[in-house]
Formats: structure tokens, C-alpha cells, sequence
């Protein structure tokens, strides 16, 4: 499985890097902001993306728009991590169909609750 993780904080992105690895995706790309990540999504499939929604150049919010109005990247489930209190911007993550909301701080139990919720399964280690 690909993922793909997209905050302008490289310590999240690291954090969440690994959470994602640990979870059982074998490949994670990072981007630094939603530009960034849009040219990535160009050119590699990926299964998922986790993205801050607060980011310089583009967004968050403006990300998740951009894939949801490209036929190939419709579906891709996207996951937002926000630190923020304000509905208005949940409310536009919501009605721009996001797949889910992580709340800064997390915990890897809760962004493995959102993925389960969202479909992904973690895989059985083999003994």
C-alpha cells in the first residue's frame, strides 16, 4: 500500500510517516505542502493521503478539492489532520467529502481507528 503525507511540519510528516509504515504501508511520500503533493498524485498512484488542512500555497482543503475533482483520484480516501476548533473549515472539509478528521494530538490508536473506519486493514504478522 502507498500513502502519501502532506504537512508543512517535518516532524509531524516523520511522525506520521512512520505510523502509517507501522500500520503497513510499505511506501510513504511526503509532501511539504498541497502543490507539492498534487504533483506527486500526478505522477504515482496512491491508496491513501493524510494531509494538514493548514499549509502555505495550498492547502489542505484546497488539496482535498483538487483530487476530488480529478476522475482518477476521485475516490482516493483522504484523511485531515487539523488542529483546528473552528467548524467552518470542518464544515468545508466535510461538503468537499473528506474521508476522515485526525485532531492534533493523535495517537497511533486513533489515526489505525480513522483507517480501519475508512477500510484499510492492518496485516497479520506472520509468526
Amino acid at each position: 500500500m502507498r500513502a502519501l503525507v502532506v504537512d508543512d511540519t517535518m516532524c509531524l510528516r516523520h511522525i506520521l510517516h512512520h505510523m502509517l509504515r507501522d500500520f503497513g504501508f510499505d511506501e510513504v511520500e511526503e509532501a511539504a505542502d498541497g502543490i507539492h503533493a498534487l504533483k506527486l498524485i500526478k505522477a504515482h498512484p496512491f491508496d491513501l493521503i493524510v494531509t494538514d488542512i493548514n499549509m502555505p500555497k495550498l492547502d489542505g482543503l484546497g488539496l482535498l478539492k483538487q483530487v476530488r475533482s480529478n476522475p482518477f483520484t476521485l475516490d482516493l480516501p483522504v484523511l485531515m489532520v487539523t488542529s483546528e476548533a473552528d467548524k467552518e473549515h470542518l464544515t468545508l472539509a466535510i461538503r468537499a467529502d473528506v474521508s476522515g478528521f485526525l485532531a492534533k494530538p493523535f495517537t497511533q490508536n486513533a489515526l489505525e481507528k480513522q483507517l480501519q473506519r475508512i477500510g484499510f486493514k492492518k496485516p497479520q504478522k506472520v509468526s
